[in-house]
């Protein structure tokens, strides 16, 4: 008796999801609770378990775009194999199911087992290529091609029949060379991106959204890490970085300019009384943005196992749905990949985002003296709907303000 797996339930508004890889291939015997699948929403990557031991059928392919509840494969009874290892052959239902056509055609000619037939997996494959089976010279039991032969089968370039060579043919001029390669490769879009897409469009057609910039001299924060950053990684065992300095300033000014916390739901707005900060982190597949809930209650050091943590899960496509939802404010930083300055767009549905750039070490004027110092902007994207430019404007400078002067952050003045 067989178990058919379907596709979970994973959130109230995912109602489809990617089948993006295979973890066991067709035929494969399965522990119960072994992941078997990767299934992608437009949220985040999630593994499929197996609800049962036994013999894997794959029925949903790589690429495929299953609703809830869709079958993805079946479970059949089956035993597991000697030693722990896949099984060699075939399950005996499909042995059972080839035995008689194969013998009728070992009885009209020997040859022809070992020439043309193919196992499902390695006909499709081999249909895929374009590549004749009877061209293949298989390696599995009594020639039989398997799924390896027909992956490392490789099409023959057709030849014309040779014609009668002409009197005297005619020279054609040799083709031009072309310099480099101008292969291109098609790939479908995965539903993160394809949701990334979408909301980052509808963001900025359906928000006024403005940006106001200002600069950081950040020599204050990197004397501080450089003077407590071995005791602080003794004591706490996490390293201190850049972001929890701009976690606690970003907390500390929100709960000075609420409505840069806010956002509109129809024909209100909502004003949150706590800080759940958005992280933008860089994954395999794409940009996710993992949530600090009650950052505005975190000490640096939280702060700090906080965002190595949910890093972490990102680049191990590990982060769940609850670690996605919500938040009121974004940080990104694009300074870790060299970007002097940018307009962040806002993550919807909040109404703000503060963008960190590179730090370049550049003269200013301090004390009416030309100094070399280390230097960021910073740019703070926002819905003008909501925010003002009084407010924006001055969130950011008070951001400036804690970020030259850390002890007000430890202080709260």
């Amino acid at each position: 008796m067989s178990l058919e797996i379907k596709v979970p339930t994973v959130g109230e508004s995912i109602t489809e999801v990617t089948l993006s890889q295979w973890l066991k291939q067709d035929g494969d015997y399965v522990e119960m609770d072994e992941n078997i699948a990767e299934l992608e929403s437009d949220k985040a990557t999630f593994e499929l378990p197996a609800e049962k031991a036994g013999i894997l059928r794959i029925i949903a392919q790589e690429g495929d775009t299953l609703e809830i509840g869709a079958v993805v494969c079946t479970i059949e009874e089956g035993e597991a194999p000697a030693g722990g290892s896949a099984p060699a052959a075939a399950p005996a239902a499909e042995a059972s199911s080839t035995a008689a056509p194969a013998a009728a055609a070992k009885d009209e000619d020997p040859d022809s087992y070992a020439a043309g037939t193919a196992s499902p997996a390695a006909a499709k494959i081999l249909r895929e290529k374009g590549i004749d089976p009877s061209t293949i010279k298989g390696t599995g039991k009594d020639g039989r091609i398997t799924k390896e032969d027909a992956e490392k089968a490789q099409p023959v370039a057709k030849t014309a029949a040779p014609a009668a060579k002409p009197a005297a043919p005619a020279a054609t001029p040799a083709a031009a060379p072309v310099a480099g390669s101008r292969n291109e490769r098609r790939e479908k879009l995965s539903s993160l991106r394809k949701t990334i897409a979408k909301r980052l469009v509808a963001v900025k057609n359906e928000t006024a959204m403005l940006t106001t910039f200002n600069e950081v001299n950040m020599q204050p924060i990197m004397d501080l890490r450089a003077k407590y950053k071995d005791t602080f990684k003794e004591k706490f065992g996490i390293g201190l970085g850049f972001m929890s300095f701009f976690t606690k300033a970003v907390t500390t000014a929100l709960a000075e300019w609420p409505a840069v916390n806010a956002r509109i739901e129809e024909n209100e707005i909502v004003y949150s009384d706590f800080a759940d900060i958005s992280i933008a982190v860089s994954a395999p597949k794409g940009l996710v943005v993992p949530i600090i809930r009650n950052a505005d209650a975190m000490s640096l050091e939280q702060i700090e196992k906080a965002i190595a943590t949910l890093a972490g899960k990102a680049r191990d496509n590990k982060l769940t749905i609850d670690e996605m939802t919500g938040g009121t404010f974004t940080i990104t930083n694009g300074g870790v990949f060299g970007s002097m300055m940018s307009t962040p767009i806002i993550n919807a549905p909040q109404s703000a985002i503060l963008g960190m750039h590179n730090i370049i070490q550049r003269p200013i004027a301090e004390n009416g003296q030309v100094v070399i110092r280390p230097m960021m902007y910073i740019a703070l994207s926002y819905d003008h709907r909501i925010i003002d430019g009084r407010e924006s404007v001055s969130f950011l400078v008070r951001v400036k303000q804690l970020l030259e002067d850390p002890a007000r952050l430890l202080l709260g003045v």
